[in-house]
């Protein structure tokens, strides 16, 4: 029983009798004798044979595949050459197959094939033996299209793919495309398993060289544009460990818009786990740029100085008045060496997001909204501190979360508004923005990206980040604002600012109608005035505008403009009060003008390189597929036209199938014993011969530093959620039973129910 298991075929009985010699059911396949193969028929090439049974084997539903061959013993040329139906063959047991793939068996001992010779003294074969026969059934053309030897992934598909998994296509969405495209499955020429066992394999590719690309992308762009920045360490055992880079525009940018800026950690961004750095700040549009982006294997203090360090190089040694993180003693640390002058600012987000966590639950609704307002309302030092006290007492807090509380106290320098608005920061008081800019860049990338394919999807949704900045300067410069008051002042700031930001001054400006000035004090050389506004739940809020007579300065107690950069409605009231029809210089910031970029100082040779050339696939295909599908609307109206038009396609076919060959075959003659390095500056060498003068730069691009592929990181931030306080309380005490009111199960588990 076990010997005939072992010898178990599935044509057993069907294909086969019981002494399991062939049966005599004999299949030939219909196909025209013009595309049959014919004993004595003469090729060019190996290749043109296989390509002529295989397409023979599609019309007769069968497949094909090379097999045994015979070479001159001098030359080692092949004298002799079979291909062979995919049937071909029988199936024999291995000793060792242990089953792990659920294969089925395909051989079944099919003698059809084709045999060549090579003709003497020159490079054509000529058929010798054509079996036509086939013992097995043919698949009909609704399924030979599965056939292995009719199933490519084409260099075109491929190249479409890549291009598609850029712009985050999926495989499976990939294959619905080539479908559409195809006219059907049928069509396509793949399966979506092969599609899927292609970028697998290009992801292989990857493996052990994904550092050394990244390098030697890096170079080609620094070969590109001189402007380009940027720095790769490694660990005693080369492997990446840091990386930092900042093209020519956010070098340029930061000359502009780098006195604000924002710093928070990624995660999830590659296959490697690396820490994603990216240094933001925000633009004349009131928009999220990126000044540079770094890796790190770790979050000690040594690997941001690093970061720091090559950020403050890249930049020329310019520092910024702000850096808003979060309270990461790590940053903290390395910002007080390397910016020691720059105010370093806590997120208020982050710090306020843990009150529902620390005060206790049955507090939670009121003393969170007192904390809240004692917070935001405050303007000065004394009030905060003194509503702080009130509001710590009342809700007893000390005794509750004293330690937590009076250490955030302590900080208050960091993070209150009160402590912390009289230096400019664009508007920012927390790393939203920085949350936001992640959460944009993740929507390009994954984590289980290459460095190298990250970079490139990164590219790319830098492009369209820069795109909408683009936009809205067509917007300031083709559309006009409306205008909500007859003031003079009104139209001079819209001609001025920018879009985003003159919204923002249009709403102080019409908010300044609805405060009340009255003179609190006046002498030689201040003047202080009360301005009393209603807010929206009817309360009212005074602020205190004071007025420098000698240097003619006006200033609030709100400090909007030092902290934001625009006047605020109280200062406006002010003016409009002393019928000020124009707002003075002085009050006017360049970097929220639409001229902001007109004094760029960083060079900037370069070139904008585009994401997708001219010469881009996808743009090569839309335009023939548009001429293609012009051609066949205008030919579907006559059956003669229809007949002209697949008479041109199939000649255009075959010159096509010439070039590409001819330019193939140059293609690998021209590289034979050459380096080049094109995409590092267009340097060509000879292995054997030396290097032609050139600069250290293409030199550098011949022999790059060599890069490991970095460890695997798990980071301190890495895979965790974020949870609300309420959700940790839960934690903390355990879920009730709702039957027993017992702690550590549920009602669906409750002992008592049981009984």
């Amino acid at each position: 029983m076990d010997e005939d298991y072992e010898t178990w075929n599935p044509y057993h009985g069907f294909m086969e009798d019981v002494n399991g010699n062939a049966s005599n059911n004999v299949y030939t396949p219909e196909v025209a004798d013009e595309y049959a193969p014919k004993v004595g028929q003469i090729f060019d090439s190996l290749e043109e044979v296989y390509e002529f049974y295989n397409n023979y084997a599609k019309m007769g539903g069968f497949g094909i595949r090379r097999h045994s061959q015979k070479t001159h013993k001098g030359s080692n040329d092949i004298t002799r050459k079979e291909f062979v139906c995919y049937k071909q063959g029988n199936y024999e047991k291995k000793v060792d197959d242990k089953g792990i793939r659920s294969r089925g068996v395909v051989r079944c001992g099919c003698e059809a094939k084709i045999a060549v010779l090579q003709v003497e003294q020159s490079t054509m074969y000529r058929i010798s033996t054509f079996v036509e026969e086939h013992n097995h059934l043919l698949a009909n053309l609704e399924e030979v299209h599965m056939l292995t030897s009719h199933r490519k992934v084409s260099d075109a598909k491929k190249l479409l793919t890549k291009q598609l998994a850029l712009v985050n296509v999926p495989t499976y969405k990939q294959f619905g495309i080539l479908e559409v495209q195809a006219g059907g499955i049928q069509n396509i020429g793949c399966t979506k398993r092969d599609l899927y066992n292609y970028a697998r394999d290009l992801r292989s590719e990857y493996k052990g060289h994904d550092a050394d690309m990244v390098n030697e992308h890096f170079l080609c762009e620094k070969s590109k544009n001189d402007s380009f920045f940027y720095k790769m360490e490694a660990d005693g055992d080369d492997k990446l460990t840091h990386c930092f880079w900042a093209d020519a525009r956010s070098r340029s940018s930061y000359k502009l818009y780098g006195d604000a800026i924002v710093f928070d950690t990624t995660y999830n961004t590659n296959r490697y786990g690396m820490i994603f750095a990216p240094i933001l700040g925000v633009n004349n549009h009131g928009q999220t740029i990126v000044f540079g982006c770094g890796f790190l294997n770790n979050e000690t203090t040594e690997s941001f100085i690093w970061l720091f360090e090559q950020f403050k190089e890249a930049m020329q040694g310019d520092l910024p008045k702000i850096i808003i993180t979060d309270q990461d003693p790590a940053i903290a640390k390395a910002i007080s060496q390397v910016f020691p002058g720059t105010f370093h600012r806590f997120c208020i987000w982050h710090i306020m997001n843990k009150f529902s966590e620390k005060i206790g639950a049955c507090a939670h609704q009121d003393t969170l909204s007192e904390l809240k307002k004692c917070v935001w309302d405050s303007d000065t030092k004394e009030e905060f501190d003194a509503r702080w006290k009130e509001v710590i007492d009342r809700a007893k807090l000390h005794e509750n979360a004293h330690d937590w509380f009076s250490s955030i106290y302590d900080l208050r320098s960091r993070w209150v508004p009160a402590y912390v608005k009289h230096v400019f920061s664009a508007g920012m008081s927390a790393s939203s923005r920085a949350e936001g800019d992640h959460a944009f860049f993740k929507g390009y990338v994954s984590k289980s990206n290459t460095l190298m394919d990250f970079i490139l999807r990164f590219n790319r949704g830098l492009a369209h980040q820069r795109h909408e900045e683009l936009i809205a300067t067509h917007v300031d410069v083709n559309q006009k604002p409306l205008f909500k008051m007859p003031m003079m002042m009104e139209r001079q700031m819209a001609e001025i600012y920018t879009r985003k930001i003159f919204k923002k001054f249009q709403v102080q400006l019409w908010l300044s109608w609805g405060c009340v000035l009255e003179v609190s004090s006046d002498n030689d050389n201040l003047c202080v005035y009360k301005v009393t506004e209603r807010r929206k739940d009817g309360s009212l809020k005074v602020r205190e505008v004071t007025v420098d007579k000698a240097v003619d300065n006006v200033a609030c107690s709100c400090k909007r403009f030092e902290f934001e950069g625009i006047v605020c409605r109280h200062i406006l009231a002010y003016m409009k009060w002393k019928q000020t029809e124009h707002l003075p210089d002085h009050y006017i910031l360049k970097r929220w003008t639409r001229t902001a970029k007109s004094n760029l100082t960083l060079e900037e040779h370069g070139k904008n390189i585009d994401d997708f050339g001219d010469d881009s696939l996808l743009m090569r295909q839309t335009t023939l597929s548009r001429i293609a599908s012009e051609l066949i609307d205008g030919a579907l109206v006559s059956i003669e036209a229809c007949k002209l038009l697949e008479e041109d396609f199939e000649s255009t076919r075959k010159k096509i199938k010439l070039l590409v060959d001819s330019t193939t075959n140059v293609r690998h003659n021209g590289s034979e014993g050459n380096v080049s390095s094109d995409s590092c500056g267009g340097l060509d060498a000879n292995v054997n011969g030396d290097i032609s003068e050139g600069t250290e730069q293409n030199v550098a691009c011949l022999q790059p530093q060599h890069f490991d592929d970095p460890l695997p990181v798990r980071a301190k931030g890495c895979g965790k959620r974020l949870k609300g306080g309420k959700e940790k309380a839960m934690e903390r005490k355990g879920r009730h039973c709702s039957i027993c009111k017992q702690v550590g199960h549920n009602k669906q588990k409750c002992p008592t129910l049981s009984k």
